[in-house]
C-alpha cells in the first residue's frame, strides 16, 4: 500500500492532465462539459438539503380541569377522595381474584387435580419475591395521616 501511495503526487497529476489537454482532440470540449456535468449531479444527489434553523416553536394549549386558586386543604381533600375511590375499587378488584381462585380451585377438585399442592406451590414462590418497600400499614397510616392535614387546615 506504501509503494502505491508513493507513485501518487499531484506534480505528475497536473503534468498529465496537461498533456493530455494539449492533445489535439476533436471532442475535448464536450467530453469536459459531459464531465463537469457528471461531477455536478453527483454532487448535488450527495449534498443534503440545507435547513434553516431550529423548526418553530410549536404552539402550546394548556386545558387546567382544576381551579387555580384552590387552596391546599382543598387539594388534600381532593386527593383523599380519589384515594378512596382507588381503594375501593382495588378491594373490588382483589375481591374478584379471590372469586377466581375459588372457581379455579373448584374446577382443579371436580377433575381431580391437587389444589393444594399447587397452592403450596404459589405461597411458596410468593414469599421467596421479598417486597423491601413499606407494608400495607405504613402506607394507610401515611395516607391517613395525610387526609388528617386536610381535615385540620
Amino acid at each position: 500500500m506504501r509503494g502505491f501511495f508513493r507513485r501518487i503526487s499531484p506534480h505528475r497529476a497536473v503534468s498529465d492532465f496537461r498533456d493530455e489537454w494539449q492533445k489535439p482532440t476533436p471532442h475535448r470540449w464536450q467530453i469536459l462539459g459531459v464531465a463537469m456535468a457528471s461531477t455536478f449531479c453527483v454532487f448535488m444527489l450527495l449534498i443534503p438539503e440545507g435547513k434553516v434553523g431550529p423548526p418553530a416553536r410549536p404552539e402550546v394549549m394548556l386545558i387546567s380541569t382544576f381551579d387555580g386558586a384552590r387552596t391546599e386543604g382543598e387539594i388534600i381533600a381532593s386527593n383523599c377522595a380519589n384515594q378512596e375511590l382507588k381503594d375501593a375499587l382495588q378491594a373490588r378488584i382483589e375481591a374478584n381474584e379471590e372469586r377466581k381462585r375459588e372457581l379455579y380451585k373448584a374446577l382443579g377438585r371436580a377433575t381431580f387435580i391437587d389444589v393444594d399442592a399447587i397452592e403450596a406451590e404459589v405461597e411458596a414462590e410468593r414469599a421467596a419475591e421479598v417486597d423491601t418497600g413499606p407494608t400495607p400499614e405504613e402506607i394507610a397510616l401515611s395516607i391517613e395521616e395525610y387526609c388528617a392535614r386536610a381535615a385540620a387546615g
